[in-house]
This record gives structure tokens, sequence and C-alpha cells, in this order.
């Protein structure tokens, strides 16, 4: 039972394996047979495609080939046309050229013509100049015959008189043509000036010697004063300025020939009665402060000056002396206002005469550079100022003009007579000047000038319209017998050098001071 047990199993077992491997063997043929299905279905459309993308080329191959074959076409037929024109302008310049050809010939053929005509006519002239010159010399004979010359000297007596007739007449040409040249130069010239000084308008002279400061009441006079005058004379020695304190209600006169000490001691004064503290050491801070700030509004006249005037380049340490014109006068008129005068002058009157005018302009604003100095010089204002100019890198044109606008130098430019001619016109016109106090101002200054010559001397001012010279001199330097006798030399060569009404009183101030600072 058990033996046919195994056996049953083992041949269901063959069976399974009989029957799996035909199982197999049929899947696997139905799969061979798929894929041979599918290899052919792929073959087709792959086939299909490739014909597809054959005709697809084949188009486009045709398409391209009609499209180059008609820009072919399009080439060669510009090209015929360009030959056919081509051909054309040879076939006309071949006409043009046997038309000018048989021209040429007909020409040639008409010239000889007249060449032989003129031969004709060239011979018979030579037969009629040969008579002609036959007659001139039979003439020429019987001439000398009549007049006794020979044909030499009658041509020079003939050349003679007609070359004096000839200077004679140039000479009186001449004349007229200067007399003319002349006339019309002056008309031209006063024409000018009469044309740039009517363009221009400018102030008649204001400046003098005083100026009135104003106070809201008179007791501030007991405070400017001080404890027995000592404000006063503290502000007196510190500026050079006279101050004159009288019945005049609420005004306070400053007197000094000097416009920049006035402006520095009105400023400090006004600072000072603002203020309310006034005693000698303030008063010697708020001067000097002002100093300082007077200096710095010279600078900003002298930018604002050549601002105005549209000069540029110019250095800065002349335009610093351009704004200390202000505070300067000349014969009574303003020197800064002179000078933009003159200035503007220069300028219209070169540009009427065809010069350049921004150089004449820049001469006229610089030519009284030399009445400003910082410090003083022998030399004339005119030199000094050229040799300032010329320092500080101006035109060589404009130096000269500095310098020669006093006669001084030669003048070696165009524009330099300008400078001088406008120099005179701004100084001459009614109202600009006033002689008598210019001569006022420079004796003042020459009592300064001939105090401080002496050795140690530090400071000198004219007062009291030049009716007292206050000298302060150094205390290392000048013992107090010195001053007696400094004060009696000054008063000795004033007397002997100078013209001047009334009396000058000399005051020598000699002072030591000691100042420490605690901290």
């Amino acid at each position: 039972m058990d033996l046919f047990i195994i056996v049953y199993i083992l041949v269901g077992i063959v069976l399974g394996v009989i029957a799996g491997k035909f199982i197999f063997a049929r899947n696997t043929q139905q799969k061979i047979d798929e894929a041979e299905l599918q290899a052919k279905n792929i073959l087709k459309e792959a086939e299909l495609k490739a014909e597809t993308i054959r005709k697809e080329k084949e188009l486009e191959a045709k398409e391209r080939f009609v499209s180059l074959k008609a820009a072919h076409d399009k080439e060669v037929n510009e090209r015929n046309r360009k030959l056919s024109e081509a051909e054309n302008r040879i076939k006309q310049k071949e006409q043009s050229l046997s038309q000018k050809e048989a021209n040429a010939e007909k020409q040639i053929k008409e010239n000889d013509a007249i060449k032989e005509n003129l031969n004709r006519q060239i011979e018979l002239v030579n037969k009629k100049r040969t008579e002609l010159e036959k007659h001139q010399e039979e003439h020429i004979r019987r001439l000398e015959k009549i007049a006794g010359l020979s044909a030499e000297e009658a041509k020079s007596h003939l050349v003679e008189s007609l070359k004096n007739e000839a200077q004679t007449q140039a000479i009186g040409i001449q004349q007229e043509i200067i007399d003319e040249a002349k006339l019309k130069a002056n008309k031209e010239a006063r024409k000018i000036i009469i044309q740039t000084i009517q363009r221009t308008a400018a102030e008649q002279a204001i400046e003098n010697s005083i100026t009135v400061f104003n106070l809201e009441s008179d007791e501030v006079k007991g405070q400017i004063i001080g404890r027995e005058g000592r404000n006063i004379r503290a502000l007196e020695a510190a500026t050079g300025v006279d101050l004159i304190v009288d019945d005049t209600p609420e005004a306070i006169l400053l007197s000094c020939f000097d416009p920049l000490r006035r402006e520095i001691a009105r400023l400090s004064l006004q600072r000072l009665v603002t203020d309310g503290r006034i005693h000698p050491a303030r008063i010697e801070e708020v001067v000097e402060k002002t100093r300082k700030q007077i200096e710095e509004q010279v600078m900003e006249i002298g930018e604002r000056t050549v601002i105005d005037l549209g000069i540029h380049g110019l250095h800065k340490e002349l335009v610093r002396m351009v704004g200390r014109m202000r505070y300067r006068s000349s014969y009574g008129q303003n020197l800064l206002m002179h000078s933009r005068e003159t200035a503007n002058l220069c300028a219209i009157m070169a540009a009427e005469l065809g010069l350049n005018p921004k150089l004449a302009k820049r001469a006229g604003l610089l030519h009284d550079i030399g009445k400003v100095p910082d410090e003083e010089s022998e030399l004339s204002h005119a030199l000094l100022g050229a040799k300032l100019a010329e320092k500080y890198g101006e035109n060589p044109a404009v130096v000269n003009a500095i310098a020669a606008h006093h006669d001084e130098v030669e003048m070696q430019y165009v524009i330099s007579p300008i400078v001088q001619a406008c120099d005179a016109i701004s100084g001459a016109r009614p109202g600009a000047r006033r002689e008598i106090m210019q001569q006022y101002l420079q004796r003042i200054k020459d009592l300064e000038n001939l105090a401080t010559s002496y050795p140690g001397v530090e400071k000198a001012y004219a007062i009291q319209a030049g009716r007292e010279l206050r000298v302060i001199v150094e205390s290392d330097k000048v013992s107090d017998q010195e001053s007696d006798k400094l004060s009696f030399e000054i008063a000795q060569k004033i007397q002997t050098e100078m013209t001047f009404p009334g009396q000058i009183k000399v005051t020598v101030i000699r002072e030591k001071r000691a100042v420490n600072v605690a901290r």
C-alpha cells in the first residue's frame, strides 16, 4: 500500500513536470509569436515614417532648388541688365567721342584757316610798323633840327618836369589826406570819449574826515569819557582817532584823516556802547577784534568788486588791496569808486576801439593799487603798483598800463593810453575831487610819517584836525628823559619842514605795562 502511494506520488510528480514543461513551452511560443508580430508592426511603422521623411525631404529639396533657381535667375537678370546699361553707356560715349572727334577735325580746319589769316595780317602789321618807324625817325630828326636837342635829352627834360609836377601834386594830396585824417581822428576820439562818459554814471566826491556817531541819550557820553577821561584817552590811543564830545545832543564826532581808522573807531564804539562795559582793557580788546573784522570785510569788498566787474583769476593779495581801496581817498574821491569808474570807462573805450575790454577793465581797476600798500615805499604809487602787479603774475600789458598812467615809464601797449585817459576822465569830471581835502589829508599823513621816522617810536596819530600829534614810544627803548628830548626834536622839525596854520602840539606818551594771568 505504501509502495503504491509512493509510486502514485512519483507518477503525479512526473506528470506535473511534463505538464509544466508543456505549458511553459506553449507560453514561450506564444510570447515569441507576439514579439514577432510586434517587430513586424514596428518595422512597418518605421518604413512608413521613413517614407514620410523621404517625401518631406524631397519636397524641401525641391522648394530650395526652386528658391535657389529663382535667386540665380534674378541675379542673372540683374547682371544682364547692368551689362545692357554698360553697353548703352559705352555706345553713348563712343557716339559722343565720334561727335567730338568730328568737331575737333572741323575746329582744326577752321583754326588753320584763321592761322593763315592771322599770318597775313601779321605780315601787313610788320610792314606798317616798318613804315611807321621810318616816319618816326624822320620826325625825330626834324624835331631835333628844330629844337636843337637830341631825343634822349628831350626825354630826360620831359621826365624831370613830369616828376617834379607829380611830386608837387603828391605832397598836396598827402597833406590833404593827413589833415582830413587828423580831423576825422579828432572827431572819432571825441565821439568815443563822449559816448564812454555818457554810458558811465558815477558818484560825486563824498569823502570827508569826520564821522558822526549817534547816541541814544547824552548819558552815554559820561561812560565814554570815563573817570578823569581815561576811557576816551584809551580809545583815542588804541584807534588813532580824535573823539570830539561837545554840546551836540546825542552825538559824538570821530575825526581822523584815515577812513579805515574812523570805521574801526565807529564799530568799536558801537560795540562798547551796546555792551555797556567801557574801560581801558575792554576798549583795547574790542578795538583789536574790530580791526580783525575790518580786515575780513576788506577781503569781502575786494571779492565782491572783482565779481561785479567780471574780472577773474586775480591774486588774493591784489583782491585784498582792492578791498582796502574802499577806505582810501584820492583828492577827496573814494579810491575804490574811482578805480571802478576807471575800469568801466576803460572797458567801454576799448570795446569802441576794437580792443580787449576785459584786459582794459583789469588794468583800470588796478591802476591805483600802489596807493594802498602794506608798507610805505619811496616809489611813486604808479611804479609801486606796477611792481605789485608784476609780483602777483599780472599780464605785461596791465603792468605797463599801471606804471605808465602818469608818464613815468614809456607806454608799450595800446591799453596804456586808454587807462591814462580814463583815469583823467574819472578824476577831472565835475564834482569828482576836492583838492583842498587832499592837501589836508596829505599834511596829516606827513605829520605821522615825520614822527614815525624817529627810532623807538611805535605809533603816531595826528588828531584835533592836525593841531595835535600824539607819539607812542616803546618803553624799553626810550626813557623819560629821551621822551622830553624826542618831543622837542619833533616839534622843531615840524616847525622847520612843514607849513601849517596855527600851532601843533606834540605829545610823547611812554607807558610801561606788566600783565599776568591768574589761572
